[in-house]
């Protein structure tokens, strides 16, 4: 198949295209991540998947905008639910490009962060390939977990310590928000 694959960052790129390619599917990357902040980390995020992305051969379609204020407008005052209507914003407009633009489906690299709600994000997909008319192609890429780490290090990727939302950003850094 011809699919598009969400893409958040290169690092969590690498097993995910690793095992579409081993399957014979032809891969584009998107990346679409109003989320993340600050504009430097975005910035960064990016430039590491270009790099990352030319050096594997690999077609990337990239959201340049910084979406920062559109992700915020969505979430603030509903911060508890900020993750399912972060994932609904990405994927959505993934699969809008895609049946837009003549892929028979599209997947994402969330699917292999231990981090993400997987059943969650799995049912927002099957939801939009059906609303698109299109293939939604699940894979648990949380398999390979260590083995992306591990290549993202030998390959000197520049990889990030949180999802990209301010939110997540301040749960990592303030001790006070830290589980006991």
């Amino acid at each position: 198949m011809n699919i598009l694959l969400h893409a958040c960052c290169a690092p969590c790129t690498i097993y995910p295209l690793s095992i579409l390619r081993t399957q014979n599917h032809d891969v584009t990357a998107y990346f679409n991540n109003p989320n993340i902040h600050p504009f430097k980390e975005f910035k960064r995020r990016l430039t590491t998947l270009k790099d990352y992305a030319t050096a594997e051969k690999l077609p990337l379609v990239t959201e340049d905008k910084y979406g920062l204020t559109e992700f915020l407008q969505k979430v603030v005052f509903k911060e508890e639910v900020r993750c399912p209507i972060c994932y609904q914003m990405r994927l959505q407009k993934t699969a809008e490009y895609a049946a837009e633009h003549g892929y028979d489906g599209f997947t994402t690299t969330l699917l292999y962060s231990r981090y993400q709600n997987h059943e969650l994000l799995k049912k927002s997909c099957e939801t939009l390939a059906e609303q698109y008319s299109l293939n939604f192609l699940y894979e648990d890429f949380r398999t390979g977990w260590q083995q992306g780490i591990d290549l993202s290090i030998e390959k000197e990727l520049y990889r990030q310590p949180y999802c990209g939302c301010i939110y997540s950003e301040q749960e990592r850094y303030d001790k006070s928000l830290r589980s006991k």
